[in-house]
Parts: structure tokens; C-alpha cells; sequence
């Protein structure tokens, strides 16, 4: 069994299905950190601006220049995705795309393209992205930051595998501030700058922070049975 991750939950999965498991752990088992083979760029925008830095970023990474030059783009919801896909097409970039509002057989048809260099750019959400093996990403852009910090690692993480290096661009902004410190912690780990915009929000996490889920993880036992509600 391997996990990117070790919260309670997985350590009972285990227990469950494994007997006399050996665990063998790979870096620092009671801090997330990131690959130190990606090269993490972090800029501070106004959440209006996004879309044309996009289109910025991928004319810098060569988008539409070679199919070698795979890049990643995260967004958060699925709306998101679907506007942010049809932005880009009118912006004459091929780009395929898996999020919630398509078929299986669409979302299949575009991991293909990906995989192929058909198309070079990928647009995803995290739930759709989850559990795929997208192979050769050269560059991650985090169009919109995640829900969490163990996301953002898991995100990135999608490029500079298998020895290799690679880029993640995140596009940070004032709605995701509370967030911050734990991007400063992951970045420091990395031996990445932490630029002074980000700073500004607040640099370090200022609760003890969760080994796996941050600073804002309430410790409760997941295990007890929900309480039994009636209504009249």
C-alpha cells in the first residue's frame, strides 16, 4: 500500500486490509513538505486579474510551441473549469479538460489528447485529477489555490517525477490569506522564496498545525457514530 499522506483515517484503512504490515516512511513522517526538485513561483494578484496572467504564463511556458512542454492548469470548481476552458479556446489554445461536468467518455477522450501531445495544455479540478497518472507535466499552474495546503503539495507534485525537475506557478490571492502561513512553511521547506506579498499576510502558521491537514484541523474521532436526529 502507498500513501502520500498518513492521516487516522488511512492507518485504519490499513490496519483493516494489511496484516503485519512493515512501514517504511520517505522524508519527514510529521511535516508536509514538497519535492525540492520543483521549482515553486508564487505570485500575490488581484483575483480580477487571473485570466490574463494565464495568458501571460503560457505564452512565457511556450504553450502552444511544442507537445513536449505539457502543462497542467488546476482550477477549483467545476464552473470555474468550464469558463476558464472556453477562455481559453476563444484565446486560440488547445486545451483539453477534465472536470465534473463531463462524461466519462469526455474526460477519457481528453486525458488521451494530453498523454499524446495532441493537446499540451490540461485543464483540471482536483476531485476529477485525483488518483490519474499524467506522466511527462513539465509545468503546474494553480489558476486558483486549493482548499487546503496538503492539496497544493499533491497539485504540484504532478510535475518533477521520476528524477526529473519541473515548475509550479500559483496564483495566490487575498481570499486565500488565512492560508498563507502554511504556504510560507511548505515553500521554506523547499528552500523556495517566499515573496514579500505573501509575507504580508501572515508568514507563519500561527497554531500547531496538523502533520497532514494544517493549521486549521479540528482533532475529533472520526470514528464515534453520528447522533440521531428527530424532527416533528
Amino acid at each position: 500500500m502507498f500513501t502520500a499522506t498518513w492521516p487516522k483515517e488511512v492507518r485504519e484503512l490499513a490496519n483493516n486490509f494489511m496484516n503485519s504490515p512493515v512501514k517504511v516512511t520517505v522524508g519527514d513522517r510529521d511535516e508536509l513538505s514538497a519535492n525540492k526538485r520543483i521549482t515553486q513561483v508564487v505570485e500575490v494578484i488581484n483575483k480580477f486579474d487571473k485570466e490574463k496572467k494565464l495568458i501571460q504564463l503560457l505564452r512565457k511556458y511556450n504553450a502552444n510551441e511544442s507537445s513536449d512542454n505539457k502543462i497542467l492548469i488546476f482550477a477549483l470548481y467545476k464552473k470555474e473549469a468550464s469558463r476558464i476552458e472556453n477562455f481559453l479556446k476563444r484565446n486560440r489554445f488547445s486545451v483539453a479538460a477534465i472536470h465534473g461536468d463531463l462524461s466519462q467518455q469526455q474526460r477519457t477522450a481528453a486525458l488521451s489528447a494530453f498523454k499524446s501531445g495532441q493537446s499540451n495544455l490540461l485543464l483540471a479540478t482536483d476531485v476529477a485529477a485525483r488518483g490519474l497518472d499524467i506522466p511527462n507535466v513539465k509545468v503546474v499552474i494553480n489558476l486558483t489555490f486549493p482548499l487546503t495546503i496538503e492539496d497544493y503539495v499533491h497539485r504540484i507534485g504532478r510535475t518533477g517525477r521520476a528524477g526529473a525537475k519541473g515548475t509550479a506557478h500559483t496564483l495566490f490571492t487575498e481570499d486565500e490569506k488565512h492560508l498563507s502561513g502554511a504556504l510560507c512553511n511548505i515553500l521554506r521547506g523547499a528552500n523556495q522564496p517566499v515573496p514579500e506579498e505573501l509575507l504580508k499576510f501572515g508568514g507563519h502558521t500561527k497554531k500547531k498545525a496538523h502533520s497532514v491537514y494544517g493549521a486549521f484541523y479540528k482533532d475529533v474521532d472520526m470514528t464515534k457514530t453520528a447522533k440521531k436526529i428527530k424532527f416533528d
